[in-house]
Formats: structure tokens, sequence, C-alpha cells
């Protein structure tokens, strides 16, 4: 049995090498493909390119590594159904079930490395990236900028710009959107302007130069205002970019930098938070104070779902390994050939509806109608149910089929 165990092992290795790297090279030259228009010239160093595609390849590899353990189970299955093997595994009596034993345990495994990774690697490399761009960033303010498109490097803001001059700073044909204020919408024009740092690196500068201001009112458009202007500076906190910094130093902001123990601590703090806010609601007679914290316990109850919903994925994401392999076995017998495009095609249908249900139970998480544990944790359940059902009718239907 540990000759077959080893056999059936040795011939998922070459599958699996070939499409993790595959994956990897794809999601990679896609990034770079959607950053090139920042990289290009802005003057940035190769060095610094290079370790900021190392640092985001972190998450590729997260993403990666669940795929190409789907893609070697059914190219490596359907070779052997194909070539007759299962024959003589089904003659020597042995099940499906038993054959997919050492799968499933090397499968299990990696699980486990890839929740390891989950929590230790990623939360530190997106730190570092975010941190790395930031540098940049500081070096060079227009690096945020694309030219002739929309940006939302800063929250709450999306500006476009025709043109940008990283020795001078300079940007031409400015158009800004503040869309903080749901309740009024303001746009800034410009022709030219100048975007730096100060000196103390807290906040970014933006001065513009010979524009006009527009506001109108959401509710009413009658009200509207508009206003001619020779020169007018707008400052930004870096906590705008999605960073602010903590007492070590940190930069803190996004919860993908949070491992699974620090997004619960996050989210029992804010959970605190809510009911706290929930007991002073109560005595809240007032129509406009009692609505503003309404409106901000909706959005304390947003994000703390949120916080729930990512350190659930953790968990979930890494156990995609196994539940891919358990699907991927009866579907590579099923297909019956090992080529790596029939295997590639069925997984990435797979890894489709299953990123789909994990996306849009997050959708519906995020507003509160469904429990973040369900959202998360129902696309493995499915996939593993279906991996389980298939499992059975194949194991009745491999000496039928290599008849």
């Amino acid at each position: 049995m540990k000759i077959i165990d080893r056999y059936i092992l040795k011939s998922h290795i070459g599958p699996f090498i070939l499409a993790f790297i595959t994956i990897v090279f794809v999601l990679v030259l896609q990034f770079l493909a959607g950053f090139s228009d920042r990289f290009l010239g802005k003057g940035i160093n190769i060095a610094d390119i290079a370790e900021l595609v190392m640092l985001q390849s972190a998450w590729m590899v997260v993403f990666a590594v669940p795929m190409a353990v789907l893609v070697a189970v059914i190219m490596a299955y359907g070779t052997m159904t194909n070539s007759s093997e299962m024959t003589v595994f089904r003659a020597s009596g042995l099940s499906l079930y038993r054959l997919a034993v050492p799968v499933l345990i090397v499968a299990a495994l990696l699980s486990l490395l890839v929740e390891r990774f989950n929590n230790v690697v990623i939360p530190e490399a997106n730190y570092r990236s975010k941190s790395l761009m930031m540098d940049i960033a500081r070096a060079k303010p227009t690096f945020g900028l694309t030219e002739n498109a929309f940006s939302s490097f800063i929250d709450g803001y999306s500006i476009f710009v025709r043109k940008t001059d990283e020795a001078s700073k300079e940007i031409r044909g400015v158009v800004l959107y503040d869309l903080r204020n749901p309740k009024s919408r303001t746009m800034m024009s410009a022709e030219r302007g100048v975007i730096r740092f100060s000196p103390d690196n807290r906040f970014l500068v933006m001065t513009l130069f010979n524009g006009e201001i527009h506001q109108i009112d959401q509710s009413d458009y009658h009200k509207y205002r508009a206003m001619r202007f020779g020169q007018h500076r707008l400052v930004f906190e870096t906590t705008g970019f999605g960073f602010s910094r903590t007492s070590n130093d940190r930069i803190r902001g996004n919860i993908s930098e949070l491992s699974a123990g620090e997004l619960h601590v996050a989210a029992s703090a804010l959970q605190r938070g809510i009911v706290s806010a929930e007991r002073r609601v109560a005595s809240i007679t007032d129509a406009g104070p009692l609505q503003r914290e309404q409106e901000r316990i909706e959005a304390d109850k947003m994000q703390y779902n949120k916080y729930l919903i990512e350190y659930y994925k953790k968990y979930a994401i890494s156990v995609a390994c196994f539940v891919f392999a358990l699907a991927g076995i009866p579907l590579g017998v099923l297909a019956r050939r090992g080529g790596f495009g029939v295997g590639a095609g069925i997984s990435l249908a797979l890894f489709v509806l299953y990123w789909s249900m994990i996306i849009g139970g997050e959708k519906i998480a995020e507003r509160g109608l469904l429990d973040p544990v369900l959202s998360v944790w129902s696309a493995n359940a499915v996939t593993g149910l279906f991996g389980l059902f298939l499992l059975h009718r194949m194991s009745g239907t491999v000496l039928r089929t290599s008849k």
C-alpha cells in the first residue's frame, strides 16, 4: 500500500508545481499591468518595484495553492483513469475512498500550512507593502495619480489629472470630487496644482491654481454655489491613504494587515462599544443626536461584521485545499483525461463558483443579513458536500468505466 500511496502522491507533484507557477505568474502579470501606469515614467527604483511585487505575491500564494491542488488532483486522477491504472487498483480490491486517502492527508497538511501563512506571513507582507508604497508616495507624491483617469488614492475623494510632472511635483488639468458628504457634492477644477507632503509627513498638501469650486445640495438641486479662485490649498491627513500611525510606529488601517487573533480582539472591542452605544441611545430624546448615534452604531456594526468575515476567511480559505482535493478526485475520474487544459478548465469553473459564493456571502453579511460564519464557510460546505456526493457515486462507477 505504501508503494501505491507514494505513486499516487508522486503523480501530483508535477501538475501541482506547473499549476502553481502558472497561476502565480498570471497574477503577477495582472498586478504589473494594473500598476504599470504608476510605475512607468515615475522614476521609481527597480529594486523597489521588485520588492513590492514580492510582497504582493504573498496573497497570490494563498490564492494559488488551493487552485493548484484542484488542478493537480484532477490531472492526476484523470490520467490514472485514462491509462487504465484505476482498473488495476480496483482489480486489487482498492476502492476510490482508499485511493483518496494519501491525497486528502497531504491536502489537510497543506491546509494547516496555508492557515499559518495566512495568519503570520500575509499580515506582515501587507503591512510592509503598504509601508513601501507610502515611502514611495512620500518621495513621489504623484505616484498615486494616473494620468487621464480618476484615482481614489485619497479616501473620500476622486481625482482626475491630465498630466503629472514628477520632477516639479506639478499636476495639470485637475478635477477633484469630494465624496465624503452624501448630502452634498463638491467639485473642484484647476488649470494646475502642486502636490507635496508636509515636512513631518503627516499631511499631503495639494495647492491648486486658477480654478473653480462647485457645490450642489443632493436633496435640493436649486441650492447651488460656485466660486472662482486664484489659489486654493487642500490639506489631507496621511490616514486618508488608508494609513494611520500607532504608538509603535506601525502602519495600520486595513484589516488585511491583521492576524486572526488581532481581528478577534478588534471585533470584541467594537462589539463592546456597540453595546455601550445602544444603551446610550435609550436615554437620548433629541431627534438630531439620536439619528447621528444610530447611524454611528450601524456603521460600527458593519465594521464589526467585516472583522468577523475576515477572521473566518483566514481559516476558510485554508480549508479550501482540503475540500478542493475532496471534490477534485471524483471530478478527475469523471473527466477521464489528465491534460492540463482539462484540469485547468474544470478547476477554473469550480473556483469561480467557490469565490462567487464567498464574495456574495460577504456582501450579504456586511449588511447584517447573514451570519458571517455562514457567509464564509458556506462555500466550503457546499464544495465539500459536492465532493463527498461525487466520491460516493464514482466509487462504484470506476469499475464500470474502466471495463
